[in-house]
């Protein structure tokens, strides 16, 4: 790991050197500038961790400087005459530390070291608490049925028993399987997802028991399946309701007795995963009918979990909303017109989160440079709200989910004619930079 860069701004020549000499030393890698001119290409051409800075400089005040680069760096001021009202308003303006000249070294190490340790553990406190949000993104929400989902959640995340998770599709299903392994105290273990609907019976088994060698043809050697891989963790058994009778009876034995057996083996092996099963489907109803276990319904439904829709927590779609531009954003500051926000929260969402999520990122894509999203970039949306979303009562909508390109195509040729051409307007209309509409126009022969 490379040595810490830091870099002294202190006009005082002689202290300059002493201190870049000690923390070179100490394991530092120090630099000095003796003014904020030089000070500034410095910090733009090094990049350091940390900051030393006089309050009281030839060609600026330190305070001054602390307000600009405070944010994304670590200062420590330094001053000849410390006051206690200075040293306040040098903390709340965000310096690490504060320190009166002549400075103890072994002190000033001291300080360093720390800040710099608290500046690590706190990216690790962020980077942690990001990947938190990102495995519940889906359950991002203020609302009551969120807020009694994430309780069950942490209930019975403390137990071994097998959790049915009832959601309609795009609702977050998954999320909420992750986030029952992930407050479980088999988060440190792998966490496994199998979609059952997209494999046929036999592979199905062999995916989820595994096999031996010359259990089958093509089966030269012998493989794992996603029960050994999940050992110690969590199997995720996306859509349930579509295995057939046989593997239902096969996944029965494994809740049953916690045993099971690769294809082409002789003896079992013992099963120690969680299960976690969702589907969208109204397994009780299958029953009924006769095409799923009765028995097996009951092993996987210890415990529900259900995921309401999305348009019965209206008051999370904003928050929703948000969350997915921040993450599509990228570091570009971006926010929905208010407008923009209730076109969101009226529409019916048949898509459930996945939905909400695609209309946002088309609409960051199709906002350009613009820092605002406004309803005329909600594009995506079926229906009704795609037309209300673009222009009421202008009948501008698609039946189907097209590709983004035909979404850019057929809009910016409904508002090139509807302008007459004008780029400035679309532009104004599209919420873009003149110079985008132009690019848009020339990239899809519309010039």
């Amino acid at each position: 790991m490379t040595n810490p860069t830091l870099l002294v701004i202190e006009d005082d020549t002689v202290l300059n050197r002493l201190l870049v000499g000690e923390l070179k030393q100490s394991g530092f890698a120090a630099h000095g500038s003796y003014n904020w001119t030089d000070g500034r290409s410095a910090i733009d051409r090094l990049a350091p961790e940390l900051v030393l800075l006089d309050v009281h400089l030839p060609d600026a005040n330190g305070l001054d400087i602390l307000a600009e680069i405070g944010d994304s760096r670590l200062v420590v001021m330094l001053t000849a005459n410390a006051s206690l009202h200075q040293a306040v308003e040098a903390m709340r303006m965000g310096a690490a530390d504060y320190l009166a000249k002549p400075v103890n070294l072994d002190e000033l190490e001291l300080i360093i070291r720390r800040a710099l340790e608290n500046r690590r553990l706190s990216a690790e406190h962020e980077c942690r608490r990001s990947e938190e949000a990102m495995r519940m993104a889906g359950m991002v929400g203020v609302g009551p049925a969120m807020t009694e989902l994430r309780l069950l959640i942490e209930a019975v995340a403390q137990t071994d028993v097998t959790v049915l998770v009832q959601g309609e599709s795009g609702a977050g299903k998954e999320l909420v399987a992750q986030a029952v392994h992930h407050a479980s105290p088999r988060r440190e273990r792998a966490f496994v997802a199998l979609d059952c609907c997209s494999l046929q019976d036999t592979l199905f088994e062999s995916e989820l028991f595994g096999y031996e060698k010359g259990a089958f043809t093509g089966a030269d050697r012998r493989k794992p399946g996603l029960i050994e891989a999940a050992a110690g963790g969590t199997l995720f058994l996306d859509e349930i309701g579509d295995i057939g009778p046989a593997i239902q009876a096969k996944l029965l034995r494994v809740l049953e007795t916690g045993r099971f057996r690769r294809i082409g083996a002789t003896s079992d092996m013992r099963a120690n995963v969680r299960i976690v099963a969702a589907t969208n489907r109204d397994l009780a109803t299958l029953v009924r009918k006769g095409t799923f276990r009765a028995d097996l319904y009951y092993r996987l439904n210890a415990f529900m979990l259900v995921v309401p829709p999305l348009r019965l927590r209206r008051e999370d779609i904003p928050v929703l909303a948000n969350y997915f531009l921040a993450a599509r954003a990228g570091g570009r500051r971006q926010r929905l017109h208010p407008e923009a926000v209730r076109y969101l929260t009226e529409y019916g969402w048949p898509g459930n989160v996945r939905e909400l999520r695609n209309v946002i990122e088309r609409a960051s894509i199709l906002s350009g440079d613009t820092p605002v999203i406004t309803p005329a970039h909600l594009l995506g949306l079926s229906g009704e709200m795609a037309s209300a979303a673009v222009d009421r009562g202008n009948g501008f909508q698609f039946d189907d989910e097209p590709a983004l390109e035909k979404i850019e195509h057929e809009y910016l040729a409904y508002l090139l004619d509807k302008y007459r051409g004008n780029r400035r307007e679309v532009a104004k209309k599209l919420g873009v930079s003149e110079r985008t509409c132009y690019r848009m126009a020339e990239r899809y022969g519309l010039g």
